[in-house]
Parts: C-alpha cells; structure tokens; sequence
C-alpha cells in the first residue's frame, strides 16, 4: 500500500489552469471518484478542489501506475494534455505525501499561510469521498492524523492568533484602494463559507453589506447570521451597477457576471472575483472597475507569510514530528493484533498436545504443569524473533502486504480487528 497526492495549486498553476482543473460539484467529485477507484491500481481517493488548489488524494500499489490513472483523468476533465499537466504537477508518494497532506491540514501551504478555512475544505472533502464509500481504512488513517496536526498547529503556535483568509484579504485590499468603507455599500454574492466571511468582515468595518445568492433562503439566513440585507438574485443585473464594491463566491460553471450587464457609473467600482472557474467576465477597464482576482491578492499573502515565518518554521517542526509518529503508528497498527492472534493459535495448539499427551497416558499426571509450560516456553522461543522482526522490521508503506499475508496464514479475515472510519484498533470481542 502506498499513498500518492497529486497537487495543482497557486504555486504551480495560474488560475486559468485551476479553473480548467476544478470540480465544481459534489456530483464531479464523486464522478472523479469513481473513476480512479475503478482502477487496479487505486483502491481509496480523495478529491480536494478549492478557490487555490485541486488535489487528487490516493492509496494505491502502485504510484507511478496511479499517477498514470489520476493524470488521464485530469486530462479528460479539465482538457489540458497529460503533458502539460505532469510538468505543472506536484507529486507526493508515501512520507513526502503525509508530510503535504499534514501541512496542508495546517494551513502551512496555504497561499494566506495561518487561514482558518482549508481545515474545514478538508473535512469537508473526506466527507464526501467516506459517505460515498470512495476511501475507507488508509485515508481514514491519515485523515485523522493530519486534523489531530492541525489542531496542535493551532494550539502551540500563533499562526491562526489573527484568522485571516482569502475574503479577509480582499477586504483589506479594499480599505487599501479606497481608505475608509464605512458607510460605503458592498455586495456579494454567494452562498458558502468565503462569503460568509466576507460579509463578517465588511460588517466589521461599517460597510452596508447585501447577500445575494440564486437559493433566496440560503442568502436570507446568512443575512440574518451576519445582520446584513438581503437581495434577490434576479436583480443581478441592476444591482452590479448599484454597489461599490462587490465580492462574488459561487460555484457557478459559468460566468454569471458578463460585459452585456454592465452600465455606466458615477463612481470607481471595486470587483474581487473569488471563485473557480471566475464569476466575472468583462472588459473592466473600460468600465472604471477595480478587478482583483485570487492570484492578484498574492502581494499582501506575501506580506502574511513574511509576519508569520517563525511562527511557520514550529509549525514544520510540529508537522515533521506528527509525520514521523504516524508512521511509527502505521508500523504497529495492525502488526500487534496479529502477533497476540499467532501466540494464542500457538498456546492452544500446545495446551491441545498436552492434553492428547496425558489422556494417552504417555506421561504421568504429575507432570501435567510442567509438560505444558515446557510446550508453550519452546513456542514462545520459536516465535520471539518472528514477533520481534514483525515489529521492528516491517516497512509502514508495505504494512498491508504483511497482514494480508500473516492473516492468510493464519486463517484470519484481514482488516477484520480495523476499524475502517478512524485510527484506533478494537480487539476482537470488545
């Protein structure tokens, strides 16, 4: 069993690469999916799509075999060749995975390093994959530890002291364009986390804020939670040209923004397209808008990871030491189960010929006690070293082999002493 994550993100892709490569849906997600489960080489995926990143999440017996499988699958998707994708791409295999995943969990590789919100993304996407019976044991493994490294990230650091985001961002790019907003009006449109932030934080600053979303009652209850207005949807095209600024976060296939909407204004409108694939498609400059996009934000991220790099640095620390006793743990998760099942399949099989020794009369009764302690000892010498190879010697990476073989061997169902949604073991009978 090995783990492989292949990762597009702010880093290594524009945004009109990352729009092409999004899945937009929770039926794209589950369709990706499938597909790549569908493969001999992948048994568990997971899709991660965001404003910064896409990342395909596997466990497979074959990495380059897999990377062939997640490569074509992008390429279907996205239309991008498979060559362009692979020289754009980060591939991560077995610990340098664990260590991306673990950092990106910690909101290490983030583009506004210390944000709050890639954690729940994450959850989020794990979610999905384990409600669909798309990723079972090995993700679950490394799902858990990485959220457990999250939150001593957190914790023991103060990279998340001031939570900040990409909404967050936009909002101070604003009050840096246009000095004071309070009093000023701002729409945004959308549904989701980042426009709930967003709304937070113009509310924050004195602006008159406005939700506006295609399902009235999801902007409506927003509205409520964050004390703003409330504006239907089929007034998009006034209200475009009614606001100042406007933030948009949807998860539209299309544009919902075009040039035809647009009219004349008496005032410089700030626009800040935060979704993928983009929200707004015009010829701004023509139109005196202000149009930042999310890799336009990139000078004030540079700005956060410059304050936050000592605090960055104990955070690789804490991730290099979770990356290591995960796979201490992996080393031991099912290895142990299988060491007690052989020495107690040894012991009956010894208290067995003891018995058939006795009942015979081969011995006499008197030497009951030591005849079986004499059997069990030899076993006990016999396997020590089996047991202690088992332990010390087992590859992490190859674990699954190594149990699936012993349980063979020993007529046992594999994976059956696992429990397949988190990282505990639960003996048999308990």
């Amino acid at each position: 069993m090995h783990y492989l994550i292949i990762s597009f993100s702010h880093k290594n892709s524009t945004l009109a690469i990352r729009e092409k490569l999004a899945f937009v849906d929770e039926a794209a997600q589950i369709a990706g999916m499938r597909a790549l489960n569908g493969d001999t080489h992948i048994s568990e995926s997971m899709v991660l799509s965001t404003c910064n990143r896409v990342e395909i999440f596997c466990s497979c017996n074959d990495p380059a075999a897999a990377s062939d499988t997640v490569f074509n699958l992008l390429s279907q998707h996205s239309g991008l060749s498979r060559e362009e994708l692979r020289e754009r791409a980060d591939v991560f295999d077995d610990e340098g995975c664990i260590h991306h995943l673990f950092s990106v969990a910690s909101s290490l590789d983030s583009m506004v390093v210390g944000e709050t919100q890639i954690a729940g993304q994450l959850k989020d996407a794990f979610k999905l994959s384990q409600d669909n019976a798309l990723s079972s044991q090995k993700i679950s493994r490394a799902m858990a530890y990485a959220l457990k490294c999250a939150a001593e990230v957190r914790n023991a650091t103060n990279i998340s002291s001031k939570p900040v985001s990409v909404a967050s961002v936009a909002v101070a790019k604003v009050k840096e364009s246009i000095g004071e907003v309070s009093g000023k009006k701002a729409l945004v449109i959308g549904s989701g986390e980042m426009s709930v932030i967003t709304c937070k934080h113009l509310s924050a600053q004195g602006v008159d804020v406005t939700i506006m979303n295609r399902t009235f009652e999801k902007a409506e209850a927003i509205a409520k939670e964050c004390g703003v207005r409330v504006r239907s949807f089929e007034e998009l095209d006034y209200a475009i040209n009614e606001y100042e600024m406007l933030f948009t976060s949807t998860g539209s296939l299309h544009p919902i923004i075009t040039e035809e909407m647009l009219r004349p204004c008496e005032f410089t409108r700030y626009w800040f397209d935060m979704a993928v694939p983009r929200d707004i498609e015009c010829n701004h400059e023509i139109w005196d808008i202000r149009l930042f996009q999310v890799d336009d934000l990139k000078e004030i991220v540079s700005e956060n990871i410059a304050l936050r790099e000592d605090e960055a640095k104990l955070s690789y620390v804490i991730v290099r030491r979770h990356v290591l006793g995960f796979f201490e743990w992996l080393k031991s998760l099912s290895v142990e189960p299988l060491i007690k099942s052989m020495y107690v399949q040894a012991y009956q099989a010894a208290y067995e010929e003891a018995t058939r020794v006795m009942d015979h009369g081969y011995i006499p009764k008197e030497y009951e006690y030591a005849v079986r302690k004499a059997t069990e000892q030899a076993l006990k010498r016999f396997l020590h070293p089996f047991a202690e190879r088992m332990r010390d010697g087992s590859d992490p990476m190859r674990i699954d082999t190594l149990i699936e073989s012993m349980s063979f061997l020993m007529n046992q169902e594999e994976g059956s002493d696992l429990s397949q949604n988190a990282c505990t073991y639960y003996p048999k009978g308990k």
